[in-house]
């Protein structure tokens, strides 16, 4: 017999099952294309908070316009920690933040508040839904591309690697880098030595997991938040010896975020390079810094964003928005320098700007 005369032959499955199979195929190549849902946290509070945010959802909304996830602004609340009503009372951005599609939440300050407003990003981890997914992002972010595009593994935390070593400062009879970092990892029982990076030499900062705390993720919000929240007070308040002659003020978020990463399994390459801090954001830190040294598309992207009447109307607001976007004077400072050769630390950047008059913040 050449071949089988029967519907099916013995040992294959039935056309019907093949058909199953088929559209289970289909299916998981269609989810296997599909973006990935996760919620987005950034933080705002009033003065220039309120309006980095709002650039911040205007390109989220112009960079991704199908992302799926949710968008969530925390603002803290008034309270015993804070001088001032933190909170955001311009109606015009609130209504902004509504149309772009962002939902404005509320926390608590219960450790931080006006003392170490940096603080603000490790307690609003505790208001996200609980479970869900999320990125955070310094509110001075732009995203410049499609963020669904990034192949976030989040149950393999990481952070910003844009950092300079900041942390810690080593003075000339005290620890070195190794015995402080070390202090740390043994003070919440972690494995020191599976954080560091052979490639680099001892005692050379970059050799010591450290982060810039402008972007990270993770699976859920509370269970990081919570181990941020506790390592971070910890540190601040029952800190090793090694710490004697350090200053936390303001690298206290960024001396516990990677004790945090590597407790939950991350590290420094968790992330395919040149995407966060790279094609699809931009952690620009403060306007007269982003027309120094950021890229002409990332200018452009900015000027576009800015650029309709109800958001120009708002940001006017805002002095250094209008001073550097919409009367030119970013423009005017951008031909100060020369992007292909910056001065190697950003404090050099700022003095430039400063001595030329054109600091605003």
């Amino acid at each position: 017999m050449i071949g089988c005369q029967a519907p099916f032959c013995p040992g294959q499955n039935p056309p019907i099952v093949l058909a199953k199979q088929a559209v289970a195929v289909q299916s998981m190549a269609k989810r296997a294309k599909s973006p990935q849902s996760f919620n987005v946290l950034i933080v705002a509070q009033r003065g220039r908070l309120q309006y980095e945010a709002l650039l911040f959802a205007a390109s989220l909304r112009h960079s991704t316009p199908d992302f799926p996830g949710r968008l969530f602004v925390a603002v803290p609340q008034p309270g015993p920690l804070w001088l001032e009503d933190p909170r955001v009372a311009d109606a015009d951005v609130l209504a902004l933040l509504a149309e772009l599609g962002a939902e404005v939440i509320p926390f608590e300050s219960r450790h931080f508040g006006a003392k170490y407003p940096y603080g603000n990003k490790i307690e609003a981890l505790l208001a996200l839904p609980k479970g869900e997914p999320f990125v955070f992002f310094d509110t001075d972010t732009l995203i410049t591309g499609d963020l669904t595009a990034v192949p976030f593994d989040f149950d393999r935390p990481t952070a910003s690697l844009r950092r300079e070593g900041t942390w810690p400062q080593i003075e000339l009879y005290g620890p070195g880098y190794g015995a402080i970092w070390k202090s740390l990892y043994d003070m919440f029982g972690l494995d020191f030595a599976g954080s560091l990076d052979p490639a680099q030499p001892d005692e050379y900062w970059q050799k010591y997991l450290y982060f810039n705390a402008g972007f990270f993720f993770y699976r859920c919000p509370h269970l990081f938040g919570q181990r941020f929240l506790d390592m971070a007070l910890a540190i601040r308040d029952t800190p090793p010896p090694e710490l004697v002659c350090q200053s936390l003020d303001p690298w206290l978020d960024q001396v516990a975020l990677p004790l945090v990463i590597h407790s939950f399994g991350g590290g420094r390459d968790t992330l395919p390079e040149g995407l966060l801090d790279g094609d699809v954001s931009c952690h620009y830190r403060l306007l007269p810094l982003l027309y120094a040294r950021e890229s002409d598309a990332v200018v452009d992207l900015l000027e576009t964003i800015a650029a309709p009447n109800r958001i120009k109307r708002v940001l006017k607001s805002y002095d250094p928005a209008k001073r550097m976007i919409y009367q030119g004077r970013g423009t005017k400072l951008r031909e100060m320098f020369d992007r292909n050769a910056l001065p190697r630390r950003e404090q050099m950047i700022r003095n430039q700007i400063k001595k030329a008059g054109f600091w605003m913040r």
